[in-house]
């Protein structure tokens, strides 16, 4: 198969597409580590919290251990959902914001251009 795209536009193209999924990646594990590192801290409080209990069983300390890490995750689960949700409606508003502002920028630009070139061009011709 013969493509009419120069080299190095595929190479570029390519190399873009491997930089989002490499970040892709990159996010998929930071999460991963994240996660890990909340249930350990929860596995951690547990056992704090179920240690000064001496009148507990070996398996009623496993199985309220085991209660507190399923509530603590379930609290940490919900909180990072509403955290993401809020952050996808903040990234809308100042995708919006931004939008906004650069058509106002834009206009003021080319405004102040249109007046540039009609001075000129009245300065030319009072010249003449």
């Amino acid at each position: 198969m013969i493509r009419d795209d120069p080299p190095e536009a595929v190479t570029g193209e390519a190399a873009r597409r491997d930089a989002a999924q490499a970040r892709g990646l990159g996010d998929q594990v930071e999460g991963y580590l994240l996660w890990q590192a909340t249930i350990a801290v929860a596995e951690e409080r547990a056992r704090t919290f179920v240690s000064p209990m001496d009148w507990l069983t070996t398996s009623q300390r496993a199985d309220v251990e085991q209660r507190y890490v399923a509530d603590s995750l379930h609290h940490a689960r919900r909180d990072l959902e509403r955290i993401a949700a809020r952050c996808r409606s903040l990234r809308g508003e100042y995708e919006s914001r931004y939008r906004q502002l650069r058509r106002r920028c834009v206009g003021w630009a080319v405004a102040a251009g249109a007046c540039l070139a009609s001075v000129t061009a009245a300065a030319l011709s009072l010249l003449r």
